[in-house]
């Protein structure tokens, strides 16, 4: 049976995002999870993969076209199956084909909010819906009776999330009042040349728009306080030497691997710290999916390691290093980039002694990290050599508050500083 497949909702404050690339081509056989096309956003472009398997049999937003979330991008379906554009909502009556390669130009039907509440599939008397529409829902804060699912048997999957975010924005839009129309004069050209006031005027990017709303909107939103702790890193990097030793060059651990496995364990300790500020209420996540940020030219990027309290130290250096990897060449997957409770920035490859980082929205704290030096430190009274690193917590006082907040930051030391706890 011919499906939609709908422009993804690739982060928190995504409204659209433009087709860069078909992967795939009309015709073509697709498998469930392989990329179809790739979608550039604010911050990255991002591989789609196929919800299923079948064959592409019609692709409705060519490449360097923007369109809303939620908007239909293509028709996926089973090899041979005539496809009925107009059923679907998105074409003439005329049915079409791959073989026919009928030239239909589709257009986006408007989403609307439905003008009551769906009845839910259930399984075992509860909510039928997949673990990571459960999810989302947790994360965003959806009523999933209020979602219709489209998944088998009427159950809720990734796409109907989507779908209904794309149907709550457009109805939010429709709702305001259009303001009235300024007319503001011609923006002047910005040059690239010295200019006479001695400097040269560069655009910002659109993700440089994006990375400098949402600082602000951090910064003037959430008050921030700042912790500092100083961590003797010496029994750390002795034992991350030793495991490097014993492991190939692809699985060798970092030491930010180390500090995201300890700060891990001091979140599962402290959930308070693992969570979201909501208006009314702060919502503790049960999971520990520890964001790592990214610098890139074009700007920061955060991917995300999930689940890093419960996976082994050598699991996480082995996502991390890919998810890091695919950041870098921009060229992301959708769940690379959402679901983060908790971030960490890591300086210690600049030379850095100490800095403070601004929480990302969403969060209630991120941790920035410095590089590990030697310097001389007092043991038992006497004048040695150690090897230290600085740390810094920026926590968001809605949430949390300073006794809290340092009682994590210990918690984090002594897990660096007694490293084999981060084995067991």
């Amino acid at each position: 049976m011919a499906e939609l497949i709908n422009m993804p909702k690739l982060g928190f404050d995504m409204r659209e995002g433009k087709l860069g690339e078909w992967v795939k081509k009309e015709g073509e056989s697709v498998g469930q999870g392989e990329t179809i096309a790739i979608i550039e956003t604010d911050k990255a472009s991002v591989e789609v993969p196929a919800f299923r398997s079948g064959v592409l049999h019609k692709i409705l937003v060519p490449v360097g076209e923007s369109v809303p979330i939620g908007t239909p991008i293509a028709v996926i379906g089973e090899p041979g199956e005539m496809v009925n554009l107009a059923a679907l909502g998105v074409g003439p009556a005329a049915p079409s084909s791959v073989a026919a390669k009928a030239e239909v130009r589709a257009e986006a039907p408007a989403v609307t909010a439905p003008a009551q509440a769906p009845q839910p599939a259930l399984e075992g008397g509860r909510l039928a819906a997949s673990p990571v529409a459960l999810r989302m829902a947790s994360e965003l804060g959806i009523d999933l009776r209020q979602v219709i699912g489209t998944g088998p048997g009427g159950r809720i999957i990734k796409r109907d999330i989507e779908a209904y975010l794309a149907a709550q924005d457009r109805a939010a839009q429709e709702a305001k009042v259009a303001p009235a129309p300024v007319v503001a004069p011609p923006m002047p050209i910005p040059s690239y040349e010295p200019t006479p006031e001695g400097y040269r005027a560069v655009p910002l990017t659109g993700m440089r728009q994006t990375i400098a709303r949402r600082m602000v909107e951090s910064k003037t939103t959430a008050p921030h306080f700042y912790i500092t702790v100083d961590v003797d890193m010496e029994a750390a990097m002795a034992l991350r030497s030793q495991l490097n030793a014993l492991l190939p060059e692809n699985e060798k651990i970092s030491v930010n691997d180390f500090i995201v496995k300890a700060a891990a364990l001091a979140l599962r300790q402290f959930p308070n710290l693992n969570a979201t500020f909501a208006g009314d209420e702060i919502r503790v996540h049960e999971s520990v999916n520890i964001g790592i940020a990214v610098a890139r030219e074009a700007g920061l990027v955060v991917t995300v390691v999930r689940d890093c309290d419960k996976k082994p130290l050598a699991q996480i250096a082995v996502e991390a290093r890919e998810l890091v990897a695919r950041a870098r060449e921009g060229r992301m997957k959708p769940d690379d980039m959402v679901g983060g409770t908790f971030t960490i920035s890591n300086l210690g490859m600049f030379d850095v002694e100490n800095f403070i980082a601004i929480i990302g929205p969403g969060q209630a704290a991120i941790l920035a990290v410095s590089t590990v030096k030697q310097m001389p430190v007092v043991k038992d009274g006497q004048l040695a050599v150690g090897t230290r690193m600085k740390a810094t917590i920026s926590a968001d006082h809605r949430v949390t508050d300073g006794a809290e907040a340092a009682r994590f930051m210990q918690a984090f030391k002594a897990a660096l500083e007694q490293p084999l706890r981060l084995l067991l």
